[in-house]
């Protein structure tokens, strides 16, 4: 049996924004850890030339306290004593080569001040104190070999300890700025996918406007106005197509930067005026549409445009997947205390439940339904409705019709609404004319 080797699919290649973001990460934490090494090696001068300071005074008072009580017999824990009588030299038994230091004793013996030294002899270092004591001259020599032996444990502890922190650090400092640049890295996909996602939607009416166009200009001299009338109606209706893309985008993008302080605002009303505005379009289709509106109050905390956006939408959508002599209906219920819900039913082709996961989606579309369908309408529904702490569900079947519900929190029963229209917010006036109604077409926001 002869074995394939697998071949494993490969990564695509770092785009330029990519290494940037990864060189921008290897810089911070290079500038980091080179930051903590800095600190690090601060705090170990500190702390070493505390130790030492400490070090040198400890010699001093031993070699003092040395020279006013002690003998030649009996000198303190690693002080050699010398003692001059009556110019005869005694030293402590097993004093080290090179000691006393015999310059000392003759300028103390001179009639010079006590002299404070520090001296090497055969490598090791001495804190040498020379001084009268009565009738002698004393001559206290401290080894600093155990000083010096602490001194080098204690850099080799500081080595260990600020090894081991960089890396540390290096580690922490990478991990920090790796997820501080995670939002951008994933940012700069979003960009660049809906970037592609938006010319791929792009190109085709604007293809067809386009060849439009060009058949127009061709035919303009040999043909009368009057028959050039279908063909200026299908261009204007692409315009207006275009036109409905290009405001799905800039909504979308103004309502995740601006969401805005809420006000009441009455949902009841909001889908009447939604389905007052689609009353001649249904009359062209050989639709009805029209509301019900359940017992209870039906105010939810919002921006009315917005949620003028969200019905529209839906109501939009129905209408372009419902047959001639269908029905849409715009259901507004209270079914739970502190939740409206909003509910638009039609008649149509129905939901095939392959599709019902992917419908909130930017421009995904379904199998069915008339005019052009760019895929914005629900995910920008979507995106209203949750920015207003709430939920959006579709359901139904296939040869069924189609049920989407928004259900919102209810506003509090002591809030009022502005009106029927879902009340005027004059310090919103940016923000409404942002989310303002765009009058849909067949072709609008759709499954």
């Amino acid at each position: 049996m002869i074995s394939l080797p697998v071949r494993l699919p490969r990564r695509p290649a770092p785009g330029p924004e990519q290494r940037r973001l990864a060189s921008a990460q290897w810089s911070i934490t290079l500038r980091i850890s080179l930051v903590m090494s800095v600190i690090m090696l601060l705090v170990v001068a500190i702390v070493y030339s505390v130790v030492l300071f400490a070090q040198r005074a400890d010699a001093e008072r031993e070699t003092q306290w040395g020279i006013r009580h002690n003998t030649v017999d009996s000198p303190p824990v690693c002080v050699w004593i010398t003692v001059e009588r009556d110019g005869v030299l005694r030293s402590t038994r097993g004093t080290p080569d090179g000691l006393p230091v015999m310059s000392s004793l003759n300028a103390v013996r001179a009639g010079a001040r006590p002299v404070l030294e520090r001296v090497e002899r055969g490598g090791e270092q001495y804190t040498v104190r020379t001084a009268r004591r009565g009738d002698e001259i004393v001559q206290a020599a401290y080894g600093e070999r155990f000083q010096r032996a602490d001194r080098e444990h204690l850099l080799l502890a500081f080595a260990t300890a600020e090894s081991i922190g960089l890396l540390l650090v290096a580690v922490a400092s990478g991990r920090l700025a790796r997820r501080a640049m995670t939002p951008l890295s994933e940012a700069l996909d979003r960009q660049r996918r809906f970037v592609a996602d938006a010319s791929h939607e792009l190109r085709t009416p604007l293809t067809q406007l386009h060849t439009r166009a060009q058949l127009l200009a061709r035919r303009s001299g040999s043909e009368r106005p009057q028959a050039l009338t279908a063909d200026l109606q299908r261009l204007v209706t692409g315009t207006r197509q275009l036109g409905d893309v290009i405001d799905d985008l800039l909504l979308s993008a103004r309502l995740s930067q601006s969401p805005g302080a809420y006000d009441p605002v009455d949902l009841a009303a909001l889908a009447e005026e939604a389905v007052a505005a689609e009353d001649a379009r249904a009359l062209s289709m050989g639709l009805t549409v029209r509301t019900r509106q359940g017992p209870g109050r039906h105010v939810v905390m919002g921006t009315a445009p917005a949620l003028r956006r969200v019905i529209a939408a839906l109501v939009d959508n129905a209408m372009g997947h419902t047959p001639p002599g269908g029905e849409v209906v715009v259901s507004v219920d209270a079914p739970r205390p502190g939740v409206v819900s909003l509910s638009v039913r039609d008649t149509g082709v129905g939901i095939a439940p392959e599709e019902a996961d992917r419908l909130f989606e930017r421009f995904a579309r379904g199998t069915a339904g008339r005019g052009r369908r760019f895929g914005l309408g629900l995910a920008l529904a979507r995106e209203v409705v949750e920015s207003h702490r709430g939920r959006i569900t579709a359901g139904g079947g296939p040869g069924h019709g189609a049920l989407f519900t928004v259900e919102l929190p209810a506003a509090r029963a002591g809030d009022t609404t502005g009106g029927a229209t879902g009340g005027a917010i004059p310090r919103q006036r940016s923000i409404a004319a942002c989310l303002s109604v765009v009058a849909r077409q067949p072709g609008g926001p759709g499954r």
